[in-house]
């Protein structure tokens, strides 16, 4: 019966395991080992990896807003375009001598 004891132990702490993994990954949480990063941490380890991943950051969102803008210009081209080939010929040469008038 002493057994029962330790194994329990173990089960329970592998069963929450299992549980934890389980909610995390449903939820979209990154599943990594916590005591990894807190043992980093008390060895003493610099905060360069966090200068670098605010970096990454920081250049991945100037990147992210030059792209929108770039999209949104190339949707009012799309749109123009679109109305040039829809509109009827009339419509389009009008359009056109008034921009020569002025």
């Amino acid at each position: 019966m002493g057994w029962m004891v330790p194994v329990g132990v173990v089960g329970a702490i592998s069963a929450r395991h299992a549980f934890t993994t389980w909610v995390k990954a449903k939820h979209g949480y990154p599943i990594e080992d916590d005591n990894r990063r807190s043992r980093r941490r008390w060895r003493g380890a610099t905060g360069a990896e966090d200068i670098e991943a605010e970096r990454k950051i920081m250049l991945l969102s100037n990147e992210n807003d030059k792209l929108t803008g770039q999209v949104s210009r190339l949707e009012e081209r799309i749109a123009v375009l679109e109305r040039i080939a829809t509109d009827p010929a009339e419509r389009t040469a009008r359009e056109i001598e008034a921009l020569r008038d002025k």
